[in-house]
């Protein structure tokens, strides 16, 4: 892995999961890891929810926009985490990939999401203290 890791946050929509997950990466580690996210079928735009979830812990997603998952994208991270659409990542030798099982907070309420990124706030601490463990 480079001194500065690079990790890929990819979910269907890319407006929900991988967003709120790049929101937490960016806020734990600031540059110290390159986060980026992607999704296998764009969606027009944030999930509202989402964005009102993560606001509600200072966290502001809203400059980001749903982008394609491009096979480029995929080689030049070290890790990649799917969140439902494994079999739709490219697969290339050498990156670290890995699943994490959350439900889909597309067409869902801020209370149903508030779970939904909670869930993701830990695994992204995890991540964090896996990738940067003089931080931890």
């Amino acid at each position: 892995m480079a001194s500065k890791p690079s990790v890929l946050f990819v979910c269907v929509h890319n407006a929900g999961r991988s967003q709120m997950a790049q929101g937490f990466l960016a806020h734990l580690a600031g540059d110290a890891i390159e986060v980026r996210s992607a999704g296998t079928a764009p969606a027009e735009a944030i999930n509202p929810a989402a964005v009102e979830a993560m606001a509600e812990l200072g966290i502001d997603i809203t400059a980001q926009t749903p982008k394609i998952l491009t096979p480029d994208t995929v080689a030049t991270s070290d890790v990649v985490i799917t969140m439902g659409c494994g079999d739709n990542c490219p697969f290339f030798p050498g990156v670290d990939y890995r699943d994490w099982k959350l439900d889909d907070p597309a067409g869902k309420g801020v209370d149903a999401v508030r779970p939904i990124r909670d869930q993701i706030r830990t695994l992204v601490e995890e991540l964090v203290a896996e990738l940067l463990p003089a931080r931890a």
